[in-house]
């Protein structure tokens, strides 16, 4: 059984700027299914497309299994089956031994940065880095479901 521990924090702008950073993987991904329940994800990059099932979240843990498929027929399944999509830049970060994936969202979502870190039990420590701020793991409006529907730019207006 494939198991996804996952934590989400927002990120300091100023401090992201100031950040030596690697090169981001540009993403396009959209969703064919999103409930309460299950979310099935297609999501493209320049070399690779991944199909992928998630379940219900229960504290920081849900079900995950995520698959390869040629990037030209993720291309097709999200212009023929998503119901939404949203646009991000990737960038993974190494801070005390622990990998960060931090979001740079683009589009409808541009001025959001979120930042994850997976972790192998729920229990485990991590320091955060100082361009993290504040933990919003259990914000639902921070899935990436969730901003393909209801995006950031939205929030205030």
């Amino acid at each position: 059984m494939a198991i996804e521990i996952e934590r989400k924090f927002l990120v300091d702008h100023e401090q992201w700027q100031l950040l030596h950073k690697p090169v981001g993987k540009h993403f396009r991904q959209g969703y064919i299914l999103s409930d309460d329940i299950k979310t099935i994800r297609v999501r493209v990059t320049d070399e690779l497309g991944y199909i992928t099932i998630k379940g219900k979240t229960k504290g920081f843990s849900r079900l995950e299994y995520e698959y390869t498929i040629p990037v030209n027929e993720g291309g097709e399944l999200l212009n023929n089956f998503a119901s939404s999509e949203l646009e991000k830049t990737r960038y993974c970060i190494t801070y005390e031994g622990k990998v960060w994936e931090v979001d740079e969202f683009l589009g409808e979502n541009q001025g959001l940065l979120v930042a994850e870190i997976e972790l192998e039990d729920e229990t485990e420590t991590f320091k955060l880095p100082p361009w993290v701020t504040v933990e919003v793991t259990g914000d639902k409006k921070y899935y990436n479901s969730a901003l393909s529907v209801n995006p950031f730019k939205r929030w205030n207006g």
